[in-house]
């Protein structure tokens, strides 16, 4: 099996903000046996690469998944894993900003024949400030990193931006905040003018999905989330994909993360073209009222 055009079965790429490996490791092996993804980018890992590969190395390794990793105790770090191949691994991004100091937010590997990139952007914070700065810079330099590389490219994982105000549950209860800014959201499509589409988007585009729910005030069991976990494709591979979805599934219940995993089938589509979100909302909410941000309390 290869990710490559001449893939003769399905490829199954998915994307996870597992908020804490460590917390997450009893959710995520039993995820991988159910869901089975051939190509799986994680972000804010939160584990330095040693820790890493004696929480997770074999057991890994007994599934079948090469992984690459780029970590840092405590706070952020990124993996992919891969049953395709992975080659030509780089941690980081050249020249990328840090704040103040290299962060382990990006790490590129080739997959089969496809340039896959797992990425947690910078929050940003407040707007104006140092880190949101700091954001906008980061992407300048991940734009340039996907503009160096081949052309059959994923960039998968949390942009920590909402592509369009039909990407969070209430634009009016984001004003003033993160994520939805005009320079945000350019240098979104900045990444994207250079020909990567937004699969999810595209297959669904007018369908409420989420990715990201606060913990707090009860935001998941009300669905007033967020879209801001992103697999964007170059036209060759978007072309190839059969279903493109959330796993709600895998934000319910004890200890789960704050995101959801997004899933995109390629070539063929093990379990149907299934809709955007699985299972959707039992009763998914529309604020009849203004509603109060948790972080901007």
């Amino acid at each position: 099996m290869a990710i490559g055009p001449t893939t003769v079965a399905r490829v199954r790429v998915a994307t996870w903000n597992v908020n804490s490996v460590r917390q997450r490791t009893p959710r995520l092996l039993p995820w991988l046996d159910e869901r089975q993804p051939d190509v799986l980018c994680l972000q804010e890992t939160k584990l330095a690469d040693d820790a890493f590969l004696d929480l997770l190395g074999a057991e890994f390794d007994r599934r079948g998944y090469a992984v690459a990793y780029h970590g840092e105790a405590q706070w952020n770090g990124v993996a992919i894993l891969s049953r395709v191949g992975l080659d030509e691994v780089v941690p980081g991004l050249a020249g990328a900003p840090g704040f103040p100091g290299p962060e382990a937010r990006a790490v590129a590997a080739t997959c089969g024949a496809v340039r896959v990139h797992s990425v947690y952007v910078p929050n940003g914070r407040v707007p104006d400030s140092d880190h949101y700065v700091y954001k906008l810079a980061w992407l300048a330099a991940l734009r340039e990193a996907v503009a160096a590389g081949p052309s059959d490219v994923l960039v998968c994982g949390d942009m920590n931006i909402a592509p369009t105000d039909a990407d969070v549950f209430d634009p009016q209860a984001y004003v003033g905040q993160t994520h939805v800014t005009e320079p945000e959201r350019a240098a979104l499509a900045q990444l994207q003018n250079l020909g990567l589409r937004d699969v999810v988007r595209e297959r669904w585009p007018a369908e409420r999905v989420f990715t990201y729910w606060d913990y707090r005030a009860g935001m998941f069991h009300q669905d007033l989330g967020m879209r801001i976990d992103l697999v964007l494709a170059n036209v060759a591979v978007a072309d190839r994909v059969r279903a493109a979805w959330v796993d709600r599934h895998a934000r319910k219940g004890a200890g789960p993360s704050d995101h959801a995993p997004v899933i995109v089938d390629l070539d063929d589509a093990p379990d149907g073209d299934i809709g955007p979100v699985v299972p959707p909302p039992s009763a998914p909410r529309r604020a009849r009222r203004p509603v109060t941000l948790p972080q901007s309390r």
